[in-house]
């Protein structure tokens, strides 16, 4: 039995559905777009409305007291701003609590006669933000919390064992401050 055979087996009313059915999926994924997607360029925030731009634009951010909450603080600006810095006359205010810590993940016996045994050969940095978004009014408007993790791997020379380490922090950072990003992209798609 050939193929056209098969289909011509088939009734009418199910050949319906069945068309009906590819066509309103079709239809579907041309109309449906994530809301805060990259657009053709692939960036974060690239494809925002201009309204929602100018909401993102209007918020600022407290000052950093550390090395690592001032790259996320950077991070943050670059991202809400589109690179114009922060506003002059902000209609929101973020604050965040931020927290990193550092973990050997993978401890290995290194065999090499030295008391290193157990020496750790991987780590992995933990960012977490804690975050509450207020008006001008200093009445919080939305609030969250992320967590993001950075592996590394730790090699025997100190110097490249901190500097591995270093990579992380700050990878982690600009993932903090992304995942951030596009929380409060959605917290002020709902005011």
């Amino acid at each position: 039995m050939s193929l056209p055979d098969c289909i011509k087996k088939v009734t009418s009313p199910v050949r319906s559905l069945i068309t009906l059915v590819i066509m309103a999926v079709a239809v579907a994924g041309c109309t449906v777009q994530p809301l805060y997607s990259g657009g053709s360029t692939g960036e974060i925030g690239a494809g925002v409305t201009p309204d929602m731009r100018s909401k993102l634009a209007s918020v600022s951010i407290e000052p950093a007291n550390d090395i690592f909450q001032q790259a996320v603080r950077n991070r943050l600006i670059f991202l809400l701003g589109g690179g114009a810095g922060e506003p002059q006359y902000p209609a929101y205010k973020l604050r965040m609590g931020l927290n990193k810590t550092t973990v050997s993940a993978v401890t290995v016996d290194v065999g090499d006669k030295t008391d290193r045994t157990g020496r750790p050969s991987a780590g992995s940095v933990r960012a977490f933000s804690d975050y509450v978004l207020l008006d001008n009014q200093g009445k919080p408007v939305a609030r969250g919390k992320r967590t993001v993790f950075a592996s590394f791997d730790r090699p025997r020379q100190e110097f490249a064992n901190l500097r591995a380490e270093r990579d992380a922090q700050k990878r982690a950072a600009e993932e903090l401050a992304e995942q951030i990003f596009l929380s409060l992209a959605q917290d002020l798609s709902k005011l």
